[in-house]
């Protein structure tokens, strides 16, 4: 029996198409402003025979698919697991929030934290940094790992933290510096959510920001362990609930 998950973000929606646990198709789009039409994209000629939605589009597609959903936390927990069986701590940054997360005996989620009232610190920060130094987002993260020097970005606050990079530009500082400053800014706010909870040991890395290169090497840095990023970060949510509904939650 088929068995998919369907994972929608404010940026990307995911989908996994699972058969005993094995992969069998995934498809990837943008969230854009019809998220009920790049949904029928994304499923368009998807074979299944049962699907579970997570993500912050969940009850949308609940309501349109008569479908079961799952949290985003309990998803990414059980895909985390099961992409690196070890996996105690997680940390997913997407396009609006980012979230802690910590698995105990089972997999089972003990405790989680959350911070999705600003987009501080997660993928939209980093986009409208990056265009505000015209930079791709693809380069954005190598580009800070050429920098020469550390400067330090005080502002969080997109709007704030925008206001702080034209002042530095003004000032003639290198944008590959002031790069490296608003990853490290990042990096800090992660970090201090991880430290509140972690128990020790590897971090498992997941959504849309894992594919950053910059970012993971500093999060190494600054905790010591090894951060782990699998093949398709932004796939963690919604191969967790293909599993999930394949087991019978």
């Amino acid at each position: 029996m088929l068995s998919a998950g369907i994972d929608i973000g404010s940026r990307t929606i995911e989908c996994v198409v699972i058969e005993d646990g094995a992969i069998r198709e995934i498809r990837q789009a943008p969230t854009t402003f019809d998220p009920r039409g790049q949904i029928e994209n994304v499923l368009a000629g998807v074979s299944f025979d049962r699907i579970m939605a997570t993500g912050y589009g969940r009850n949308l597609f609940e309501v349109a698919y008569d479908a079961k959903t799952v949290t985003e936390i309990k998803a990414y927990g059980r895909g985390a697991r099961h992409l690196f069986p070890e996996a105690t701590t997680i940390l997913d940054i997407g396009g609006q929030d980012s979230k802690c997360i910590i698995l105990g005996p089972g997999g089972k989620v003990q405790r989680f934290e959350m911070n999705d009232r600003c987009a501080a610190g997660t993928g939209k920060f980093l986009e409208v940094m990056a265009e505000a130094l015209n930079f791709s987002l693809e380069e954005f993260g190598p580009s800070a790992l050429k920098a020469g020097k550390v400067l330090t970005i005080n502002a969080m606050c997109t709007v704030f933290a925008e206001s702080e990079v034209t002042s530095l530009i003004s000032r003639g500082e290198n944008r590959e510096d002031i790069a490296l400053g608003l990853h490290l800014a990042v990096v800090k706010r992660a970090a201090g959510m991880i430290r509140r909870l972690w128990p020790g040991g590897p971090i498992f890395f997941a959504g849309g920001v894992a594919r950053n290169s910059c970012i993971q090497h500093l999060l190494e840095k600054d905790l010591q362990v090894p951060v782990i990023v699998p093949d398709n970060p932004q796939m963690v949510g919604a191969l967790g609930a293909a599993l999930l509904l394949e087991e019978g939650a």
